[in-house]
């Protein structure tokens, strides 16, 4: 079985041994990001630093300044976290050590872009604004969408490229000092707390026939006893129409950003989307019809217990990665990848992806190492 694992430009820039460390792993491919949200990495083995401050999203490489002229959204630079053009400095050390290339795209999660264009962004029913997640019903929303799908993934030397966050994104944020889990809040308390009601959205929910004052205050209602401490209502007659609304504008920007990835690559450009199975669902895994999807891209990334589902849809040559954690202080469990791997391989998985090389710790990696020599 083919496995990959994900990479940060900053893991390989600077440190002459972290290429062939990684090759030495076993895996035979390298996701290497070229646009990203902001977060804070930790590099355990880099000889020149062992904490990366990545203070906003932005593409690791420099933008087309012809694509973005006279645009009001377009890509940010990296700062000193990823000058000039790290990913294409980390890519060529990368290939120049025999492992396959493809670049990671963070699509809609950007808090510097809702910062700078709050109208941009998602708003809950309680008129609240989320920064971190750009409304993907806006259709300027949309074309920066797109034209960063292309621009990101088809670097030079890249083999395919990962799209994550390609869909709605929600009220979880994932990378910051987060103090929102004072109320607990499952899946269906998530999904409503991440309705958006901006001018798109509203008219959105009109073209379904639905009034979305009345949604909104459902909403408000359905999440009243949550904060009590109990589950949330259901929406009844609203529940059909909003979800059928969400899922179409999500599939169409999905069709599109792949669409326009194929348009700039050449032939044989492999594209995969980090997916998750339930429609309903927001975030980097974005939420997905698995049939449709696997219609679309050629494959997705997805955790490995979510594998089952797109393997009753897949087709001939369809790529199914399960995307295992390997970093223990993350949660992953990097000593029982050879039965995780198996698992996921029942279900269907054509390839692994470990997440993540550069975070992991060098008994990890030990680890990691070990179970890719036992599965072969």
């Amino acid at each position: 079985m083919r496995t990959g694992t994900f990479v940060y430009p900053w893991d390989v820039v600077g440190d002459p041994a972290a290429p062939g460390r990684l090759a030495d792993l076993g895996v035979t491919s390298v996701t290497l990001a070229s646009a990203y949200h902001s977060t804070r990495a930790l590099t355990p083995r880099h000889p020149g630093h062992r904490v990366v401050t990545a203070e906003h999203a932005a593409v690791l490489y420099p933008p087309d300044g012809a694509r973005w002229s006279g645009r009001g959204l377009r890509p940010y630079e990296a700062g000193e976290w990823a000058p000039g053009d790290a990913y294409g400095e980390a890519a060529r050390a990368l290939a120049d050590t025999g492992l396959e290339v493809h670049s990671w795209v963070v699509l809609a999660h950007n808090s510097l872009l809702g910062a700078d264009h709050p109208a941009s962004s998602v708003v809950n029913a309680y008129g609240d604004r989320y920064p971190w997640a750009p409304c993907i019903a806006r259709p300027d929303v949309r074309a920066y969408l797109v034209d960063l799908a292309a621009e990101a993934a088809v670097r030079p030397g890249a083999a395919g490229t990962e799209l994550e966050s390609c869909g709605w994104y929600g009220l979880a944020h994932l990378h910051a000092h987060d103090k929102t889990a004072g109320v607990a809040l499952g899946d269906r308390e998530q999904y409503l707390m991440s309705l958006c009601f901006c001018p798109s959205c509203r008219q959105g929910y009109g073209e379904e026939a639905v009034d979305p004052d009345a949604l909104a205050a459902a909403v408000r209602n359905a999440l009243e006893p949550v904060w009590a401490g109990g589950p949330a209502r259901r929406l009844d007659a609203f529940e059909e129409p909003v979800l059928a609304w969400r899922t179409r504008t999500a599939r169409t920007l999905q069709e599109a950003a792949v669409a326009a990835v194929r348009a700039a690559a050449a032939p044989g450009f492999r594209v995969l989307l980090h997916a998750d199975p339930l429609p309903y669902r927001c975030g980097a895994n974005a939420g997905t019809d698995p049939a449709h999807v696997l219609g679309v891209a050629d494959g997705v990334v997805t955790p490995a217990a979510s594998v089952a589902p797109f393997a009753r849809a897949a087709r001939p040559g369809t790529v199914l990665a399960a995307n295992i954690g390997v970093v223990t202080g993350m949660g992953g469990s990097p000593a029982t990848l050879a039965e995780d791997a198996g698992r996921a391989a029942a279900e269907g998985a054509t390839e692994l992806r470990l997440y993540h090389a550069g975070l992991a710790s060098d008994a990890d990696l030990a680890l990691v190492a070990k179970a890719l020599r036992t599965l072969g």
